[in-house]
């Protein structure tokens, strides 16, 4: 499965039918996430009415093989067309438009489509350029019916379903529509495809509704006197604002419109000519890809998983096997590693969690003070503060607020926070991170005498340094993954290894400072220790950045630019 395209409404997958061994296009729509959208009844009915349009049959409409639905989606499973939209088409020829052969053929194709649609009592309502697909043979087919009426009951296009710069004031309006209203459709992708521009382009429907009224500024002639004539008025009476003045059907515009046009048999074949180019460019460059070229992670997307749930596996069982050897429970200590390295491989945050409780119940077991119950009580609630919205998100997460309790640096989470998280959940991982540490060093210590671990703690707390080395941690954390995540470059590799470099040097200049502090204000080195363990975890952290590649693709799918 490939990510396609997405527009304003629904997201278009190429995948595989391992079932009949064919490639499928499968666009997902949202049901229920738009503000303004139509109660769960009109809902059902517009998925009735949209399964019933969807499964028309004709030579230029997009075969529709199944329609699915569940709470929150609709799925069209629906045939795969190896070509171009005529968005994208145009923006490949030269001029960025059709000759009128081509537009004669084009009109031809999608009139026959809507013709046999609306015999079928079934309107499309939302004609443009990205719902218009050429294949590679030459043949042009119509996409997406049905698609406006639960487009406008899912709340997208201002209850009207269609896409501004198309739809007709009726459409707009929100009054009835019938034929007509494909056919002004339609009239403006042949405006748009003959010229370049679409003359009722606008921000919003209601200053579309203005441009209607007032009329294409540019005649059509003076931009092409070859359009002057029969093929004008045919094209002027179709984007009528009134639609009792247009042309009352599909068929009946597309016999005037190609006889004023020129040849659909010869725009055929110079279609035709043109997308066998594109099918070579696309065959050269797929003998000129190189799978092995691809980040590691796109050939192997399980690795990503398998990594982080051992990782998880890994610190969890240690975690928990030396908190509980101080325990009642020491005899159970390598079994409940054992469990608790199965648990986290299953679900990572559970791994967080476990280490937690194993070491809030060491520090409660030994002694009953207040120390014993205030102390456990107080770094549960803490880290559930943390783990509930931020553990649970993320596999990786684990690794990252687990990880300065196994190396002994409490700035040991930080790259690693900033390349799994955005930038605030981040800095509260690698702040979790650090704190935890701090508690966990101080335990192992004093042997999780919960006296001896709060006093350690609040000692360490009350100097300056350990505030400095906390900020930079957290602060690292944050712009590292700020500078992944944003700007020109965002979510790339070179982003990613940026953002690690510059949250690193943060890190190391908040240990001088810390140094500097602790040493009466005299400049110092701090710890080669510190300093290594630092800037190896950012060599590892930007080895696994160009592992993974970039974060969207494969996440993100291209907006498209239905005016253009």
């Amino acid at each position: 499965m490939k990510p396609g395209e997405a527009g304003g409404f629904g997201t278009v997958l190429t995948c595989w039918d391992t079932r009949l061994q064919r490639r499928v296009a499968i666009k997902r729509i949202p049901l229920m996430g738009q503000p303004g959208g139509a109660a769960t009844s009109t809902i059902s009915e517009a998925l009735a009415e949209a399964r019933t349009a969807s499964m028309l049959a004709h030579p230029n409409i997009v075969t529709m093989y199944d329609f699915e639905v569940d709470r929150a989606y609709a799925y069209l499973v629906m045939e795969y067309v190896d070509g171009l939209t005529l968005a994208d088409f145009l923006a490949r020829v030269e001029g960025g438009t059709l000759t009128n052969d081509e537009c004669a053929y084009l009109v031809q194709s999608v009139a026959s489509a809507l013709s046999f649609a609306h015999e079928n009592r079934v309107l499309h309502l939302d004609i443009k350029p990205t719902n218009i697909m050429i294949e590679h043979s030459g043949a042009i087919k119509l996409c997406d019916f049905g698609m406006a009426m639960l487009a406008s009951a899912a709340g997208y296009g201002g209850a009207r379903g269609g896409t501004v710069g198309y739809m007709p004031p009726e459409q707009i309006e929100g009054d009835l529509v019938d034929e007509r209203a494909d056919i002004f459709s339609l009239a403006v992708v042949v405006w748009q495809a003959l010229t370049g521009q679409n003359p009722f382009a606008a921000k919003t429907a209601e200053e579309s509704l203005r441009k209607i009224e007032r009329g294409p500024k540019v005649a059509l002639s003076k931009m092409d006197p070859t359009l002057a004539g029969m093929a004008e008025e045919v094209i002027m009476q179709a984007l009528d604002p009134n639609p009792t003045q247009r042309t009352p059907s599909a068929e009946a515009f597309a016999n005037e419109l190609v006889f004023g046009l020129g040849d659909p048999d010869l725009g055929a074949e110079s279609i035709r000519e043109l997308m066998s180019q594109d099918e070579k460019d696309v065959a050269l460059r797929a003998d000129e890809f190189k799978p092995e070229a691809l980040p590691v992670a796109y050939r192997y997307p399980w690795l990503g998983s398998v990594a982080a749930r051992a990782g998880a596996a890994a610190l969890s069982a240690w975690a928990v096997y030396v908190a509980l050897t101080a325990s009642s429970l020491a005899r159970s200590a390598g079994a409940a590693a054992v469990a608790a390295a199965g648990v986290g491989a299953a679900w990572p945050p559970a791994g967080s969690a476990l280490a937690l409780a194993a070491f809030a119940f060491s520090l409660f077991g030994v002694g009953a003070t207040a120390a014993s119950i205030l102390l456990p009580l107080a770094c549960v609630m803490a880290f559930l503060a943390w783990w509930i919205p931020v553990g649970t998100s993320e596999r990786l997460s684990t690794c990252a607020v687990l990880l300065p309790c196994a190396l002994g640096q409490p700035f040991g989470g930080a790259a690693l926070a900033a390349f799994c998280l955005a930038p605030a959940r981040a800095a509260a991982t690698a702040g979790v991170g650090f704190v935890w540490q701090l508690a966990f060093g101080a335990a192992r210590q004093a042997g999780f005498g919960a006296d001896a671990v709060g006093a350690a703690l609040v000692a360490r707390l009350a100097q300056p340094g350990t505030w400095l080395l906390l900020a930079g941690s957290c602060l690292g954390a944050l712009v590292a993954s700020l500078l992944y995540r944003s700007g020109r470059l965002r979510s790339s590799v070179v982003s990613g290894v940026a953002g690690q470099v510059v949250g690193t040097a943060i890190l190391i200049t908040s240990q001088f400072m810390a140094a500097r502090v602790e040493n009466g204000g005299i400049w110092t080195s701090p710890k080669f220790a510190d300093v290594a363990v630092a800037i190896l975890l950012c060599v590892f952290v930007c080895i696994a950045t160009n592992l993974r590649g970039p974060l969207d693709a494969g996440g993100e799918v291209e907006e498209i630019d239905e005016l253009a």
